[in-house]
């Protein structure tokens, strides 16, 4: 009877490590990606609501891949609120590699209009970016945690143009 639940006692224990040396990986922390804002078109424009389409370019700095499922995000225009969105996403980054992520984000009509105030006198606009991805590899899915800032360039619109003529 000892015999057995000595034997009982060993198997536990080796299926105990097997296991734990079998998610070794799991410990392992992930950098947070380099994401950086690779465009951004309109999509529909409704009375109180504009849906626009926007490409995060993701960077991934660690040795392996990144299974992206799901993404949420924060859009701000000069320090102004502009847009908010979640999207469900199938996207593997390769270890050490880019790839692009879409994203569908929703900007109210009035925060359009809070982020272009003072827009006939800029050539850039500022844009601050942060969200989470959520990955979805392995046992443990995992969240990754992301913020960027850069600059857009506005297109050079003959009108703009024309009205702060007078002023430079």
């Amino acid at each position: 009877m000892k015999t057995f639940k000595l034997c009982k006692g060993v198997i536990v224990a080796a299926f105990i490590l097997i296991y734990i040396s079998g998610c070794a990986g799991v410990g392992k922390r992930l950098e947070p990606p380099r994401v950086k804002l690779a465009n951004i078109r309109p999509e529909s424009f409704n009375v109180l609501e504009t849906v626009f389409e926007v490409q995060l370019r993701v960077f991934n700095t660690n040795d392996t891949a990144l299974h992206i499922r799901g993404v949420e995000s924060e859009l701000e225009i000069n320090g102004k609120a502009f847009a908010f969105g979640v999207s469900e996403s199938d996207v593997e980054v390769p270890a050490y590699g880019t790839a692009l992520l879409p994203l569908r984000v929703y900007s109210s009509v009035f925060d359009i209009i809070k982020s272009a105030v003072d827009l006939h006198n800029q050539d850039q606009l500022r844009y601050h970016i942060e969200g989470k991805l959520r990955l979805g590899s392995g046992t443990f899915p995992g969240v990754l945690p992301f913020e960027s800032e850069g600059n857009i360039s506005l297109p050079d619109i003959p009108e703009l143009r024309e009205r702060r003529a007078p002023s430079e």
